[in-house]
Formats: structure tokens, C-alpha cells, sequence
């Protein structure tokens, strides 16, 4: 099974806790702290795999989780850091936020990494702070140490866009894939029925002058750009294309007109994608062997097309006659025009909230005062209140912040209760 968007969840290793412990050694009376700090958690990391061509192990596998960092230890040890966890994608693979779209990487060369988020989201946390940096001249002996950040589930939407230099593109059955079998090494499914192709295909052509690649993908139909047959799944394998070759059935083998199709399918490319119908266009008359001799049909079609400034190819795949010229002529486009697409982010990872204390929200209800905010969150997490000393200075922390003013001018009386995360305190002044 091709598949080529999937949605996953990836959290980033949590930092390790720094570490509360006192130097003991022998004849050696009040040592100090030395409690060492945490670990960092392990990031989440996309590998571009050139060996990948679908996102099939997805559907698998979609929460990933890295190690977190181990906690500090006594004598100053620090905490092992976590490996990180490297999650393979094959090339071209594009990665968005699901909550509002925006792109976050695009991974369209080989071996390319990219860390999915910063700052505390998919980016691993820090360790904390062992007891030994609170240490102070009037507190030598801090019974509290800085626990490491902790780190967000974040959703992701990942979707393939193939890398490829020139499309394929036009009605099923107009002979697609046996023009790719001719000019390249790949071997598609061909068959005379419809939606032989039921996933893109990509080769390499290698005769012609330049090297490139060619991506056929199932056929389109009328109503395409509105989810009409399966070829809207995979116009985005086209999206990337420098260069488009329309194929059309010049004998009308299914009854159709080849002008009509010409224009339908242009249509749906346009309703689709403005950029991808303004893209430079080969239109290609396959399946010429069926006409014999009246060449009426193939004129119409030239003049008709020429007239709207695309190149005109008659060719028979079947038969190869003609393949040779539109390769050559493919390869000398492609030689002038832009490179591949890519496509530049547009999100950008925002720094850890870690808030101020002006920002913190002091609200009074039926007497209890709730306090909070992500700065003072970030306070009561380096607090050991079992240990008098770690309590004065969360009290000291509060008092030089400007909570307790703040509170006062609002009109806090003796005997009051404070809530502050979960926990209660009863307010003297």
C-alpha cells in the first residue's frame, strides 16, 4: 500500500532532576551541597531517508517518545543526557503543526536533519539545577534543587511530495506509465484499463544528456480538483515538477476528443493548483501508431495547443517512435528552468514560556486568592517545602517579586487563604 499522509505525535525526553545531597567524608564537618544537576532529554530528530518512497510504517507507528535525562547525583555528578530519537522520512516529505497548519520542515534532500521543535516542545528539556548552584553565604546549605523542564505531546501531519524534475500528467489509459518503462529503468504496472497506476512511480532518465527524474502518477479525470477518480491524491507528487509533460490520447481509443481532454485536464490542474498549471508544459500525442495515415487528428491538436504557446510532440510509446526527441527536448528545458521546488517554512519555534512575575494572575474568589501563572509554576517546582530554609526563600522569592504588594493593594487581610498550584497557604502580613 502507497501511503503518503499520515499524522503522528512525538514528545521530546524530559531534562532529569537535579539533585539535593551534602559532602560527607570523614573528619570533613559540613561539606556543602553538591548535588549535581540533570540531564538533557533526548530531541526528536527527522532523518531524510533516500531508501524510503512511502510513509507506510507510519500507519504502524505513531507516537514517539524519547528517553528523558537521568537525574544528577551526589558529588557533583551530572545526569547522562538521552540519546536522541532519529525518525526516518523519505525525501521530499513535508511536516506541519495539525493545530494550525504551518509548516514546519520540509525534508526534500538526502541525509538532511532537522530538530521538529524548539523550546521546550519537541526540543529535549534541560536538566535541573542540583542544590549546589543555590548555595549562597546565608544559606550554605540549600535542601532544594531545580527540577528538569518537562516537555509537550505535539501533534504532526506528515505528508509526501516526491521529488521529481518532470510530471506525467493527462486522462488514465493514455499509455503514462508505458512512456516511463521506455525512457527509464522503472517498471510500472501496464495494463488497458483504467487506473492501472494506483500509486505515483518515479525513474531516472540517464540517456539523454542530462540526468532527471519522472514521476508518472495515476490519471486524471473530469472533477479531479474535486476529489473525482484517484488522481487529486496525487497531484501533490507533482507540485515539486519543474516540468510538466501532458500526455494525450491522440487516437481517441475511449471515444474522447483530444482537444477536450487537453483542456480538462488543464482545467483541473489550474482548479488544483494555479502555480502547478503555469508550470512549463510538453503536451505529448501518444498512441500515433493507431492512426495510419490520417495525420488530421495529430494537426488539430498541434495547431490548437501551439496556438496557446506549448511545444507539440507526436510519439508512440508502444512503439517507442518519438520518445527519443521529447526526452532530448525534455532534458534541454530542464537545463534553463528553476531547481525543485522547495518549500520554506513558515513557523517559527517560539523561547520557553517562562513567564515574569508582572505576568502573573492574582484573582479573589469567596475569600480564597488564586495565584497563578508559568513564572510562578516555574517557583513552586525548586521548592522542597518539607525543608524550612527552601520555604523561607520560596516566601523571600514572592516578597521580592512584588506578589504579596500586589495582593495587599488588592486587598488581602490577615487569615486569608492563598491558593498557589494545588496547593494552600493561610496570608500573614
Amino acid at each position: 500500500m502507497f501511503v503518503d499522509q499520515v499524522k503522528i505525535t512525538a514528545k521530546a525526553g524530559n531534562g532529569g532532576n537535579g539533585a539535593v545531597s551534602f559532602h560527607r567524608e570523614k573528619f570533613v564537618q559540613n561539606g556543602g551541597p553538591d548535588g549535581g544537576d540533570g540531564g538533557n532529554g533526548g530531541d526528536i530528530v527527522l532523518l531524510a531517508d533516500p531508501n524510503m518512497h512511502t510513509l507506510m510504517d507510519f500507519r504502524y507507528k505513531r507516537k514517539y517518545t524519547a528517553d528523558n535525562g537521568e537525574n544528577g547525583a551526589a558529588a557533583l555528578c551530572r545526569g547522562k543526557s538521552a540519546k536522541d530519537l532519529i525518525i526516518k522520512v523519505p525525501v521530499g516529505t513535508t511536516v506541519r503543526l495539525v493545530s494550525d497548519g504551518r509548516l514546519v520542515a520540509d525534508m526534500h534532500e538526502a541525509g538532511q536533519e532537522h530538530i521538529l521543535l524548539k523550546g521546550g516542545l519537541c526540543r529535549g528539556g534541560k536538566g535541573g539545577w542540583g542544590n549546589a548552584h543555590f548555595a549562597t553565604p546565608t544559606r550554605q546549605a540549600p535542601n532544594f534543587a531545580k527540577p528538569g523542564q518537562k516537555c509537550e505531546i505535539t501533534e504532526f501531519e506528515l505528508e509526501l511530495k516526491s521529488i521529481a524534475d518532470v510530471g506525467l500528467v493527462g486522462y488514465p489509459n493514455v499509455g503514462k506509465s508505458t512512456i516511463l518503462s521506455v525512457v527509464t529503468a522503472a517498471r510500472p504496472k501496464i495494463a488497458n484499463y483504467h487506473f492501472t497506476t494506483l500509486a505515483p512511480n518515479l525513474g531516472i532518465c540517464r540517456q539523454y544528456g542530462t540526468d532527471f527524474v519522472m514521476a508518472d502518477i495515476p490519471g486524471l479525470v473530469e472533477g479531479a480538483s474535486d476529489g473525482v477518480g484517484l488522481g487529486i491524491r496525487f497531484l501533490r507528487h507533482v507540485e515539486r515538477t519543474r516540468l510538466l509533460v501532458h500526455v494525450v490520447d491522440i487516437a481517441g481509443s475511449e471515444g474522447r476528443d483530444p482537444i477536450e481532454d487537453f483542456e480538462t485536464i488543464n482545467r483541473e490542474l489550474a482548479d488544483y493548483s494555479p502555480a502547478l498549471a503555469s508550470r512549463p508544459q510538453i503536451v505529448a500525442a501518444n498512441k500515433c501508431d493507431l492512426l495510419g495515415d490520417d495525420r488530421e487528428p495529430i494537426e488539430r491538436l498541434k495547431k490548437h495547443v501551439e496556438a496557446q504557446g506549448y511545444e507539440f510532440f507526436e510519439l508512440s510509446a508502444a512503439t517507442t517512435a518519438g520518445t527519443k526527441e521529447l526526452m532530448q527536448r525534455a532534458a534541454a528545458m530542464l537545463s534553463t528552468l528553476p531547481p525543485i521546488a522547495v518549500y520554506e517554512p513558515d513557523y517559527v519555534p517560539p523561547a520557553p514560556d517562562l513567564g515574569s512575575p508582572e505576568d502573573v494572575e492574582i484573582e479573589e474568589d469567596d475569600g480564597v486568592w488564586y495565584v497563578s501563572g508559568p513564572w510562578m509554576d516555574r517557583l513552586v517546582s525548586t521548592v522542597n517545602f518539607t525543608d524550612y530554609e527552601s520555604r523561607m526563600y520560596f516566601d523571600k522569592s514572592l516578597r521580592d517579586a512584588g506578589i504579596y504588594e500586589r495582593m495587599e493593594a488588592l486587598g488581602i487581610r490577615d487569615g486569608d487563604t492563598i491558593s498557589i498550584c494545588g496547593m494552600t497557604f493561610e496570608y500573614k502580613s
